[in-house]
């Protein structure tokens, strides 16, 4: 096997790329993935407790997305406005600057100042390439503010407005906590309350850690070798508790099943060579591709995840790239809804 992404045999219809969320969160569709024998069965999200055992203890990520994009106009030379420009936040440095992107970013550089819609006023700090700039707000900006101020960022490919009380809503986890992530870790959004409370009632444990979803997530591997791709940094963190939790179910033989491919990237970084969790608040580049030896994981709820992404490499990594093939062109057979608004997938090892 290569190391180009040109070489996955996976193709996804434009229709059934999901524009919305499912009517309700556990209605979305939830394929079975045997990541040691490549079977496969379709089911529903509501049957989810079916796959799991009283023993397994899940991993989610409580992150909360924030409305983390904003509109505007450059300052104009002379009279009138200047170009429209579209910036996402995408980490919050002190009480006025943050890190963004802006697009169009030509023309933007060191000192522009942007007039946002509602008249609030920031200044280009410093540019760091790819769109990327710091910039100044005239006046201290919380991550509350924005919630007046912004829109939950959907990824580009949702090709519709944000419709507020919609998105709001059924963009976070029914868990989601801890502020400061602009993209949403999608595998959590099939989760009702009921489920979890159900399924902790008879025995499975729920533990909370934290990834903060950056842009990266949607940055598109270009590179011919998929290994010099370079993941953008993200802020993590894992509790003393739930680091004591998840080591305490791996001595007792119960199963780490991982919500989402953010959970996986936390746990994993977070572990030694013997799989042991530390608690930790920091900041993860790992990058996961096949080849790499999982430490913590033994099963994963995931989405369904663009082909030219770290994250199709990801779980290729723990289902082998023919199984994910093989997956995936299934879905799209029975016609799953695919990405972040999308259908789910178990993926397991027996």
């Amino acid at each position: 096997m290569g190391y180009s992404l040109n070489e996955f045999k996976i193709s996804i219809p434009e229709e059934l790329i999901a524009q919305y969320p499912s009517e309700e969160r556990q209605r979305s569709k939830l394929l079975i993935l045997n990541a040691v024998t490549g079977s496969i069965q379709d089911d529903y999200f509501f049957n989810i407790g079916t796959y799991l055992s009283s023993g397994d203890c899940v991993v989610y990520n409580d992150a909360r997305v924030i409305n983390a994009r904003l509109y505007g106009h450059k300052e104009a030379v002379g009279e009138g406005k200047g170009a429209r420009v579209e910036i996402l936040l995408t980490r919050r440095i002190d009480a006025c600057e943050w890190h963004c992107l802006i697009r169009p970013a030509r023309r933007v550089r060191k000192g522009s100042r942007i007039t946002l819609d509602g008249g609030t006023v920031l200044q280009v700090l410093h540019t760091h390439g790819e769109g990327a700039f710091s910039v100044r707000f005239s006046h201290a900006v919380s991550y509350d503010d924005l919630q007046d101020m912004g829109e939950i960022p959907l990824p580009k490919y949702i090709k519709r407005k944000t419709e507020k009380i919609l998105d709001d809503d059924r963009y976070q986890t029914v868990y989601s906590k801890k502020l400061g992530a602009v993209a949403s870790p999608t595998a959590g959004l099939h989760f009702t309350q009921d489920i979890i409370g159900k399924l902790s009632e008879r025995g499975t444990r729920f533990v909370p850690i934290t990834l903060l979803v950056d842009w990266g997530t949607f940055k598109p591997v270009r590179e011919e070798d998929y290994r010099d791709h370079r993941i953008h940094r993200e802020q993590y963190e894992i509790s003393e508790p739930s680091a004591e939790l998840i080591n305490r179910s791996r001595k007792e033989g119960r199963r780490i099943v991982c919500v989402g491919t953010t959970s996986v990237r936390a746990l994993e970084s977070a572990a030694d060579r013997h799989g042991k969790v530390v608690s930790i608040h920091g900041e993860t580049d790992l990058y996961i591709y096949p080849g790499y030896s999982f430490k913590t994981v033994d099963a994963m709820i995931t989405n369904f995840h663009m082909p030219d992404s770290t994250l199709i490499l990801l779980v290729s990594a723990f289902s082998g790239k023919e199984h994910i093939e093989e997956a995936y062109s299934h879905a799209v057979a029975e016609g799953y809804r695919f990405f972040s608004y999308g259908d789910a997938m178990f993926i397991h090892r027996g």
